[in-house]
């Protein structure tokens, strides 16, 4: 059966070196809609992704991005890159946010944004986090979730610095071995915090090995964008967080 195409057109913010939320999003995009991207830039490749290069990301201006992803006349534009904001705090994620909206005539989330309303529509309110961040944006990601009333019980990376590439080319195991790295007892859900890593993959296979929730950034974007544009759930969807829409 041919789609219709008018459920939705999805916009989505990509930073210039991501090769991974382009794929999720595809596969995880609602019946009759369809994805639009905008490559983003405004910071270096060749330099590692620590928590300045990813603030200065946050603060770019994307002026000239919003002007191209409106020209498709999007119902919604997602914010693609969760350290971008993390390092800033909740409160330039939200006026981002109401930036994006402004300005491309769009409903908007950001991913940061999104991984907090996941988390709590599970209800938790201790999680472990990892991420293949470096040691600092984590520190400021643990802020940014307990200013949300987010208690992080367990925090792990990946042990390694990664490039702007790096991130991308972890393999779905080697996700499924930071996600295990994050579990704790105290731990109601795992976060894995990224949109350039493979987490969606593996959803289920960790929710099965650790019997307990999972939410990553991308999974999150699309949760809330189904709730925000009453799309419902269809059967891709993998993982329990959709069991709440």
């Amino acid at each position: 059966m041919t789609e219709t195409r008018t459920a939705a057109k999805i916009g989505v913010l990509v930073p210039y070196t991501n090769t991974n939320l382009e794929p999720d999003m595809q596969m995880l995009r609602p019946p009759n809609t369809t994805v639009h991207f905008q490559r983003m830039g405004g910071y270096d490749v060749d330099e590692i992704p620590g928590a300045e290069q990813m603030a200065g990301l946050g603060a770019s201006d994307i002026s000239h991005d919003l002007r191209m992803i409106a020209g498709v006349r999007p119902d919604i534009v997602l914010y693609g890159c969760t350290s971008a904001t993390l390092t800033h705090g909740p409160a330039f994620d939200t006026d981002l946010a109401g930036q994006i909206k402004t300005q491309s005539g769009a409903d908007s989330l950001t991913a940061a944004g999104s991984l907090i309303a996941g988390i709590k529509a599970l209800g938790a309110t201790k999680v472990g986090f990892s991420s293949p961040y470096l040691g600092e944006i984590n520190t400021q990601a643990v802020d940014f979730l307990s200013q949300n009333g987010i208690e992080t019980v367990c925090c792990a990376d990946i042990g390694r610095e990664l490039g702007n590439y790096g991130q991308g080319e972890l393999t779905p195991d080697e996700v499924f071995d930071l996600a295990c790295q994050a579990d704790h007892p105290e731990a109601q859900a795992i976060v894995l915090s990224c949109t350039d890593m493979r987490a969606v993959e593996v959803i289920e296979r960790i929710e099965a090995h650790l019997g307990k929730p999972l939410v990553t950034s991308n999974q999150a974007m699309i949760f809330c964008m189904i709730q925000r544009l009453k799309l419902g759930r269809h059967p891709a969807l993998p993982g329990r967080l959709f069991d709440h829409i």
